[in-house]
């Protein structure tokens, strides 16, 4: 499983503040830390960046670069004109950069797409619509062969285009999170090579602190048993980071052998096993969410 890492990011108290003072030691010191933790990716979040951000993404990409010389970066902001100044400055690493995102809307693909073309970006494909969230794997899977088809005319094949079907948090939104599942079977069937992604952590927005890691780990591997090539998720969550990288396969076994029913005896498990059994059955429905369950 590729890592995208997420903390780069406006909404840090931290990094907003470096990014606004156009300061570079957090900026450096963030890069350098996910580069540690095994990060594939660096996301570059400047959210909306309306009033700057032409300005601001091409020196964050630079401030990073500095430092972090190898690693490929994915380019995160609405605004258009930010990506494309971003690309034109960019130094090019053994793979290709990230556009992140272009959603399936008309007003916004057929201005980000011929920019993807152009340098030879790999692009994310938010699977977000002209209304909104899609209501099931149909809808989305109507989203990605119209996105994917305008694409492909422009000359970018599936391989470079980065499939993201959209995780909702649990706690609002729980039968959304198997039907990304659903999706994602489906995906090589209606978009062979493309590759996939997600922003992991959404499905743990919501929920306490503490409970946000094992749903965000619990998830993911139940994201890479349906074909989810990469996740967008959290560098400082080092047992997540175990798990996608295969270091943690008796995690992955039983989280499983729950979606099987097939996990053993509750009393038979550790409470680290146990816990797990318990997130896939909130995650799949079996349970109603409340923010105790692991607790019963």
């Amino acid at each position: 499983m590729k890592l995208i890492g997420e903390s780069l990011n406006v909404i840090s108290t931290k990094i907003g503040k470096a990014f606004k003072e156009r300061d570079p030691k957090p900026i450096q010191e963030e890069a350098l830390f996910q580069k540690e933790k095994g990060m594939d990716y660096i996301d570059i979040n400047l959210g909306p960046a309306k009033k700057d951000g032409h300005e601001l993404m091409p020196w964050v990409v630079q401030t990073v670069q500095e430092v972090v010389s190898d690693i490929p970066l994915a380019l995160d902001t609405s605004n258009i004109n930010a990506i494309e100044a971003a690309l034109k400055v960019i130094k090019p690493v053994n793979v290709p950069h990230l556009i992140n995102s272009i959603m399936c809307r008309p007003e916004r693909y057929e201005k980000m797409i011929p920019i993807a073309a152009e340098y030879n970006a790999d692009f994310i494909a938010l699977m977000w619509g002209p209304e909104g969230l899609p209501r099931d794997e149909n809808e989305r899977a109507a989203l990605a062969v119209e996105l994917l088809y305008t694409a492909n005319e422009a000359g970018i094949p599936n391989e470079k285009i980065w499939v993201d079907g959209i995780v909702t948090p649990v706690n609002i939104q729980q039968p959304q999170l198997m039907s990304l599942m659903e999706f994602m079977k489906m995906l090589q069937d209606i978009a062979p090579g493309a590759k996939s992604t997600c922003g992991l952590s959404n499905i743990s927005n919501g929920p306490p602190d503490h409970l946000r890691p094992i749903l965000n780990q619990t998830y993911m591997v139940m994201l890479d048993r349906c074909g989810m090539y990469s996740v967008i998720s959290d560098p400082r969550d080092e047992k997540l980071t175990e798990i996608a990288k295969g270091k943690r396969p008796d995690i992955e076994e039983i989280i499983h052998k729950a979606e099987d029913r097939e996990a053993p005896p509750m009393d038979s498990l550790s409470k680290e096993m146990q816990d797990y059994v318990k997130t896939v059955d909130v995650i799949m429905g079996r349970t109603l969410y409340s923010d105790s369950w692991l607790e019963v």
